[in-house]
C-alpha cells in the first residue's frame, strides 16, 4: 500500500508539472518549476500553509511520508468540507483514510488562519481538478 502512495504521488507530480494549468483571467500561471504561483490574493494562506501544514502534507498539497496529499478526492468539498479542516487543526484527528497515524491539533494558527488555508488548498485542489 505504501508503495503504491508513492507511485501515486509521483505520478500526481509528474502530471501536474507536465500539464499547463490556467488562471481564472486566461493568462499564464506564473511559477518556477513546476509549481504554480497561488493568485496574490490566496498567497497568505499559501505561506501559512507552507509554514504549518506542509511538513506533513508536502508544498503543494501532495503529501509526504508523515501525511496524505489533500491533492486526493478523498479531500474534495462534498466529503470533508471546510468545517473539517477547522476541526482538524482545532481538535486533531484520529487516522481514519490513511495509514499515517492521528493528526495532533495544531496550535499555532487560529481560525482565520485556516479559513485562508483552506481557500489556498480549495484552489490546489481546482488546479489538480479534483474538482
Amino acid at each position: 500500500m505504501k508503495s503504491s502512495l508513492i507511485l501515486w504521488v509521483s505520478l500526481l507530480v509528474l502530471i501536474l508539472g507536465a500539464a499547463p494549468a490556467c488562471s481564472q483571467n486566461g493568462e499564464e500561471p506564473k511559477g518556477t518549476g513546476t509549481a504554480v504561483s497561488a493568485p496574490a490574493e490566496l498567497r497568505e494562506g499559501e505561506q501559512k500553509f507552507n509554514a504549518n501544514c506542509s511538513t506533513c502534507h508536502g508544498i503543494g498539497g501532495i503529501g509526504t511520508t508523515q501525511g496524505p496529499p489533500f491533492l486526493h478526492k478523498v479531500y474534495e468539498p462534498n466529503h470533508h468540507g471546510d468545517v473539517a479542516f477547522q476541526r482538524a487543526v482545532a481538535n486533531g484527528v484520529k487516522a481514519h483514510h490513511w495509514q499515517f497515524g492521528d493528526m495532533p491539533k495544531i496550535t499555532t494558527v487560529n481560525a482565520e488562519d485556516v479559513d485562508q488555508i483552506v481557500k489556498y488548498i480549495r484552489w490546489l485542489q481546482k488546479q489538480a481538478g479534483i474538482f
